[in-house]
């Protein structure tokens, strides 16, 4: 401060803390003040203070002491935080701390203030106050504050002071609103509060002023029209009512978009229309808004017909979906109560027990049938539910009531496909056990008879491959309409699969009936089809199983029904066998025959026995066939012929074969190796011909073994060879280039043509037994001795080895050698080396 200031006076303004003395403009612009204080000082109503950079009062005059009531002894060289907390009026001085800030901060003088001073006992004063800061080498010192007490005496005084505070008190409501309030000239904003700056999120008032409102928001408005010229229209309506209020659509500094509702209000200022704007974020209530419009949207386009009733069930609304389902109007509906609409089902209780639901639990739904107004039914799905308020009392009831005509027919739809079967169209498995369960249950209680018919069409297998799926589904289709015909309507005829059917014959009223039936079945499936431009003959195979004889329960009659149709096919097929227990002994038997070929290659139990074959000429040995022989763990040891059909049924004939195959070129090598160079024969299965491996398992044989592939000999049936067809010929030519021999079992039995050998790569061929010459009574005749005879003169015009299987006596094998059969084997072939030292090799 300067010396004027700081030197020895009487006032109290001089003091203040004692300062450097300045120097040049900042000097000079202390010593004009020093002036002003000296002038002001004992100036009524006028306070002057001065806080420097720490917060200490530097300058406190008479006027702050006398409008205060704070002595300057006290108040000055004290931290003015202090001093303010001890005025009378703190809380009026409170805002003083942030303009004190602002001007330290900013280094410019704040604008006029005007604010109410309440000292104790006496009466309210309108202070008017002015703060700036005293610069020092472009510094703040110093921050004075001026407070004139602008309260008049006197009536008019009253009410210019009034008028003051009114104005004080309309600016501290202009900052402190919640609302966004701008003030617009020109259309432009002029000011803005700090809720204004806060909702459009701008850094500072200044980002806002200058612009037009129509700058914070988007390009165009929800309904499309552009945001300025809209603005410039609203601004138009207001100032022709006064004041106009709309909703609008607005854009933050940092382009968040939100719903204000604005209050424009039109006001003129020295011939000047100036706007007020008062703005609220109203997005919450916008967001409500649309979703209570969605809601009713939703209600009104709804198909479901939706029902609101109060608390006595009386309709109160309903929306349009409820008169396209039932036909009934709101004029209909209105007051009324729902049940007399006819949307209760035919039970007349059934009501009270909904209601008693939905009072209990709050809700139900269910199946109903509906009654249209035009007398029609229909079924439908209703949902009920009890609205309360937030006090938990009841307030509504909700129906929502949906036309299920068409998800009832789809359901019936769908449940026909999963219950029939999807070609012809009768009961599939699912519908066969529910039906068997039924009828079962009253044959229990009607202590009748029951009959279980499982059909299966024979050979129907070559049709789908000869004549097409086509072809097969069409016969499917037209037997299943003649089993139908045959049979009454509380029986039922099912598809079980494939070619099978499985017929119910409920309540029979004896054995006799049901065999009856069997016959008019096999008669009407014999009948000829004509299918397109085939015409074709079909047979079936029945097994029947009777309740309560053959079985009391579902699985079992099914079981033992399909037992006695297997036997049926193999009696000759085109036949019915009914079900007895010897059947069943032999498919059990047949299950664990199966079951124990699934294990026996782990187990080790196959061995082979070789059964050798013997020159006619020589008598000497000249090879050996492999026979697989099982050695079961409980039955013993079984030939072929007990379990081959089997392991070829559950398709393990080509692992059982290749076994075969690998050992028996073992046990030759070691015949080799003993010095005896003969030829093993090995049996080929229809399942191993038809395999695509079969080349590379003779090669992996002979590889494992060391067997030359010329002592190797493979032996298909004649049968086998009439039908591989080209396939076939070409497998056995590959097993030919590889270098083993060819030999033809059961060579007579296929009644083949001899001059079909010339197609296929063949070496020899070997005669059935049946065509030898008579060993017992019973046995070949001269007719088929004519056949042994004839195939050994073939054979030597085709210049193949040929071999007679079977031979059991010295008879047998003096006509053998008057023919000129070149080898025989069988019992006496065996028999002449038994006991040698080669035959020992065999074992």
């Amino acid at each position: 401060m300067s010396d004027r200031i700081v030197g020895a006076a009487p006032s109290p303004g001089r003091l203040l803390a004692a300062a450097e003395p300045p120097a040049g403009a900042a000097g000079t612009a202390l010593d004009l003040l020093s002036i002003v204080v000296a002038a002001v000082e004992q100036a009524p109503g006028l306070a002057v203070r001065s806080i420097d950079r720490d917060g200490i009062v530097r300058y406190w005059s008479l006027g702050a002491a006398r409008l205060y009531g704070v002595a300057a002894e006290l108040a000055l060289g004290q931290p003015w935080a202090r001093v303010a907390a001890s005025l009378p009026d703190a809380a009026a001085l409170a805002d003083f701390s942030g303009e004190l800030a602002a001007v330290w901060e900013s280094g410019k003088a704040r604008s006029a203030r005007l604010w109410k001073l309440d000292a104790d006992g006496a009466a309210p004063r309108c202070i008017c106050s002015t703060v700036f800061p005293v610069i020092q080498s472009g510094r703040v010192r110093q921050v004075v504050c001026i407070d004139a007490d602008i309260t008049a005496s006197g009536q008019e005084g009253a009410a210019q002071g009034a008028l003051l505070l009114m104005g004080d008190n309309f600016r501290q409501l202009y900052d402190k609103s919640a609302d966004a309030i701008v003030l617009l000239r020109d259309e432009h904003i002029a000011d803005a509060n700090p809720a204004a700056i806060a909702l459009f999120q701008c850094e500072d008032r200044q980002r806002l002023l200058g612009r037009r409102l129509s700058d914070f928001s988007p390009l165009r408005q929800p309904d499309g029209e552009l945001s300025s010229l809209r603005g410039t229209q609203l601004a138009a309506q207001a100032h022709d009512h006064g004041n106009w209020r709309h909703d609008w659509r607005y854009q933050t500094c940092a382009g968040q978009l939100f719903w204000g509702e604005v209050l424009l209000t039109s006001v003129t200022l020295d011939h000047t229309y100036l706007f007020y704007a008062v703005i609220r974020d109203i997005s919450s209530r916008k967001l409500a808004e649309q979703a209570l419009y969605l809601s009713a949207q939703v209600v009104e386009h709804a198909r479901e017909a939706i029902v609101v009733l109060d608390p006595q069930q009386l309709v109160v609304s309903m929306n349009p979906a409820y008169s396209e389902i039932s036909g009934y109007s709101p004029d209909d509906m209105l007051g009324k109560a729902l049940v007399l609409h006819g949307v209760e089902p035919d039970a007349p209780a059934f009501f009270e027990h909904v209601w008693d639901e939905v009072d209990a639990n709050g809700y139900w739904q269910g199946d109903i049938v509906g009654q249209r107004k035009a007398g029609g039914r229909y079924p439908a799905w209703l949902s009920l539910t009890a609205i309360r308020d937030p006090q938990g009392q009841l307030s509504n009831y909700l129906a929502i009531l949906s036309d299920i005509s068409e998800r009832k027919k789809s359901e019936e739809h769908t449940r026909h496909l999963a219950e029939h079967d999807f070609l012809t169209d009768l009961p599939n498995r699912v519908l066969l056990l529910d039906r068997l369960s039924l009828a079962l249950a009253a044959a229990r209680r009607k202590l009748s008879m029951l009959a279980i018919l499982y059909l299966d069409l024979d050979h129907f297998k070559y049709i789908n491959d000869s004549m097409g799926h086509h072809v097969g589904d069409l016969l499917l289709k037209e037997v299943a309409r003649r089993l139908v015909r045959c049979v009454r309507g509380v029986d039922t005829v099912s598809r079980h699969g494939g070619d099978e059917f499985v017929i119910i014959l409920a309540e029979v009223g004896g054995i006799d009936q049901v065999a009856h039936v069997a016959s008019s079945l096999l008669h009407a499936v014999m009948q000829v089809y004509q299918l397109g431009e085939y015409e074709l003959h079909v047979s079936t195979s029945i097994g029947v199983a009777i309740f309560p004889s053959d079985g009391d329960s579902i699985d079992t009659l099914v079981h033992n029904a399909d037992i006695a149709m297997y036997h049926a096919k193999e009696s000759g097929r085109n036949n019915f066998q009914f079900f007895n227990a010897e059947m069943n002994a032999q498919i059990v038997e047949r299950a664990s025959l199966e079951q124990g070929l699934r294990a026996a290659l782990g187990r080790d139990e196959f061995v082979l026995e070789f059964e050798p074959a013997l020159d006619v000429a020589s008598g000497q040995i000249v090879g050996a066939e492999a026979l697989l022989r099982w050695r079961h763990p409980q039955l013993g040891v079984l030939p072929p012929e007990r379990f081959i059909a089997v392991a070829e049924e559950c398709g393990l004939m080509v692992s059982i074969g290749n076994w075969v195959l690998r050992h028996a070129c073992l046990r030759a090598r070691a015949w080799h190796d003993a010095g005896q160079a003969w030829r093993v024969s090995v049996n080929l299965s229809p399942a191993q011909c038809l395999h695509n491996n079969l080349l590379h398992s003779v090669q992996e044989a002979l590889a494992v073994s060391g067997l030359p592939a010329a002592c190797l000999e493979l032996e298909v049936t004649e049968s086998l060879l009439m039908k591989g067809g080209a396939r076939l010929a070409g497998v056995l030519a590959q097993l030919r280039a590889l270098g083993a021999r060819l030999a033809i079992d059961d060579f007579g039995t296929g009644y083949s043509r001899l001059a079909n050998l010339r197609h296929y790569p063949v070496d020899t061929l070997k005669i059935d037994p049946s065509f030898l010459p008579a060993a017992a009574e019973g046995a070949a005749g001269e007719s088929d001795t004519a056949v042994a005879a004839t195939i050994i003169a073939m054979g030597r015009e085709l210049q193949l080895l040929v071999i007679a299987e079977g031979v059991e006596t010295a008879q047998q094998l003096a006509y053998l050698r008057a023919q000129g059969c070149q080898q025989y084997q069988g019992r006496y072939a065996s028999a002449q080396v038994e006991g040698s030292a080669l035959a020992m090799l065999l074992q």
